[in-house]
């Protein structure tokens, strides 16, 4: 039996980002995957409750809160879907995640700094870091490698 992977919908053309584009990601092994019927899809931010397409919102490190480019706080909506995240995890039994960087719900290690100017920090978005801290290992597109290499052990 093959361990499933929670994956972001966005890598599977899903036109759920918030400016209502996708950002498939054209692997092979994302092809194999799917045959094998090892993908658990989701958009956290979707699942949330937030609408496609929205405003961009960024993570706000000191404030340990989530706000669009307009100061709306979208907090409740991104922990709601970090939580239905993990809950997915727990109904498949996951222990890998596949999420876009750079996300504020799905980055891995890469997140925005908060101030809209599009500079780029250390850290994680709101589902990986739940997910994470519940013994999950998160993986985005820029290590593929490594997963693949977990999975194939």
């Amino acid at each position: 039996m093959f361990d499933k992977i929670l994956i972001s919908r966005c890598f599977l053309g899903d036109k759920v980002r918030y400016n209502g584009e996708q950002k498939r990601l054209e692997q092979s092994l994302i092809t194999l995957w799917q045959q094998q019927n090892r993908l658990v899809a989701i958009c956290p931010e979707v699942s949330g409750g937030l609408s496609v397409p929205r405003e961009p919102a960024e993570q706000n490190l000191a404030r340990d809160q989530v706000f669009t480019q307009t100061g709306v706080n979208v907090t409740m909506q991104f922990n709601e879907g970090a939580q239905q995240s993990l809950a997915l995890c727990k109904k498949h039994h996951l222990r890998f995640a596949l999420l876009k960087e750079s996300s504020p719900s799905c980055g891995s290690t890469l997140i925005y700094d908060g101030s809209f100017s599009n500079k780029k920090i250390s850290g994680q978005g709101v589902t990986s870091r739940l997910l994470t801290q519940a013994g999950i290992k998160v993986f985005s597109e820029h290590n593929l490698a490594a997963l693949a290499k977990l999975l194939d052990k």
